[in-house]
């Protein structure tokens, strides 16, 4: 089945006059997952899939608190095949178990579970049991056609015991982008886990039951381990929501700020971006920064964390990508047909390719704007709230100055519903260099998704970016009403 834009609402492809083709996908990735039943379209319904490849949620953290943690937790293991001596991932632990589904809701249960070890394996079958192996963190992202989505958090390790072990994975499936909070979660399971799989049940029970807190808001788990007693866990939910399901660090750490722009301008423009990396963890991360980084706007095209090794032919796609790719895989992706592509080192910290162009996308004077914000005082960054916030304002920024202006264009009818005037909304740019920065950017699914909302709202969401967006505009009127004052001065002194 071929994906499809929500119901109502013209495909992305569409909008742009461009219909990509089942013979342009890669085989792999035209092999939908189900979608759950209440996301279903009332149009056709049970006709809509779950693709891991697209994300298409116009902001990535919108959760006001009150649904359930998480749907499922599964432990995901190696079982060897009966022939030969690959291995294959299997679900050995699941919890909830899901009765009395009808016969679609069951369908759709199986094709998620069959898809979710894929993805907590995304490096193969081949393996052998290890004696050390670090632990990695990691996550995928399951997006239904409609735009609601699934996120796989995972914890990979070995398990405990003597001997050689195969490493599992511990997979928390959650409707709720908070990776900080999920972390916490999965040690929670880990420790339980060294104990005993019994451990975990009431746990997790006790978590289902509990509402997913409001931003800034902390619920208290009550749980009792053998030999230990009871204990009184807390997850705080980050105040700025519009945050919480990134962590900008790791992309620091691997990046010259100066790339981490020239990755932005590429996203910006909607290009194909390849990060490579060794761990699991590195990739997810940074994978999720660099989206982030597109705040208010959202990808909407292919994106996988971390793309397993039985679709890596996806980077031959000839629409945009973002997907992470591990090192083991560099001579497979190197040897793939790409055109445009921007490809990421992310352990060397390099370019592999680029299209040559990424210095000069941004307006000048902005790019250069980002960079000094960027570099102020950000040694003396402590928590990851304050690196996230540092990292992320300067960029929320750029587009403030840029199309912040985006509601005054926003012709409205008397029934409410609005219509952008996209030239009188270009022209208003004074600076040249913005300007043909802003007629690029308007052409792209990042902004026509963004303005198909807000032509829909009678005002726009008091959201973070409008907060930005006031505050600017106040900044504007004061240096303007400061600069009258000086020509008042200076004409009366003559």
């Amino acid at each position: 089945m071929d994906a499809r834009a929500p119901s109502g609402t013209p495909s992305l492809e569409e909008q742009r006059g461009r219909v990509r083709t089942r013979e342009e996908q890669p085989a792999q990735v035209r092999q939908g997952l189900g979608r759950s039943p209440e996301g279903q379209s009332q149009n056709n319904p049970g006709e809509a899939v779950t693709d891991p490849e697209r994300i298409q949620e116009h902001s990535p953290s919108n959760f006001a608190g009150g649904q359930h943690f998480f749907e499922y937790l599964l432990v995901v293991s190696l079982k060897k095949k009966n022939l030969g001596d690959d291995y294959e991932p299997t679900i050995t632990y699941q919890f909830p178990k899901r009765e009395n589904l009808l016969r679609g809701q069951q369908e759709e249960e199986n094709r998620l579970l069959r898809a979710i070890p894929l993805f907590c394996f995304p490096d193969g079958n081949e393996w052998a049991p290890l004696t050390e192996y670090p632990r990695e963190t990691f996550s995928f992202v399951l997006t239904n056609v409609d735009g609601s989505r699934k996120i796989g958090y995972c914890r990979r390790l070995l398990p405990a015991g003597p001997g050689p072990q195969l490493p599992k994975v511990y997979c928390i499936i959650s409707c709720i982008g908070c990776f900080g909070l999920f972390s916490k979660i999965l040690d929670e399971v880990e420790k339980r886990h060294q104990i005993s799989m019994a451990v975990i049940y009431p746990f997790m029970q006790g978590l289902r039951e509990a509402a997913f807190p409001a931003p800034g808001k902390t619920v208290t788990l009550k749980s009792f381990i053998p030999d230990s007693g009871t204990e009184f866990i807390s997850l705080t939910r980050p105040l700025d929501s519009h945050l919480e399901h990134v962590d900008f660090s790791v992309l620091l750490h691997c990046l010259h700020l100066e790339q981490i722009i020239q990755i932005f301008a590429s996203a910006v423009l909607e290009r194909k971006i390849i990060f490579l990396a060794e761990g699991l963890s590195t990739l997810s991360q940074c994978i999720h920064a660099a989206a982030a980084l597109l705040y208010p706007f959202s990808w909407a095209h292919t994106y996988i964390p971390v793309v397993p090794e039985s679709l890596l032919a996806t980077v031959c796609c000839p629409t945009p990508f973002m997907v992470g790719v591990q090192m083991r895989f560099l001579q497979e992706v190197m040897d793939s047909p790409m055109e445009e592509v921007l490809l990421v080192n992310l352990c060397e910290g390099t370019f592999l390719l680029s299209v040559g162009d990424e210095k000069d996308i941004l307006p000048p004077k902005l790019q250069d704007d980002i960079l000094d914000s960027l570099g102020q005082g950000i040694n003396e960054l402590k928590t990851s709230e304050q690196i996230n916030e540092h990292v992320s304002g300067p960029f929320v920024q750029f587009f403030v100055k840029t199309v912040g202006h985006y509601a005054s264009y926003i012709k409205r009818e008397a029934s409410g519903q609005g219509h952008f005037q996209e030239r009188s909304f270009c022209k208003a740019v004074t600076s040249k260099t913005k300007r043909r920065f802003v007629k690029k950017f308007v052409k792209t699914q990042l902004f026509s998704l963004f303005i198909q909302e807000a032509e829909k709202s009678r005002n726009p969401p008091a959201g973070y970016f409008q907060k930005k967006i006031l505050e600017y505009e106040e900044q504007k009127k004061q240096k303007k009403s400061r600069d009258c004052e000086v020509k008042a001065v200076v004409s009366r002194s003559v």
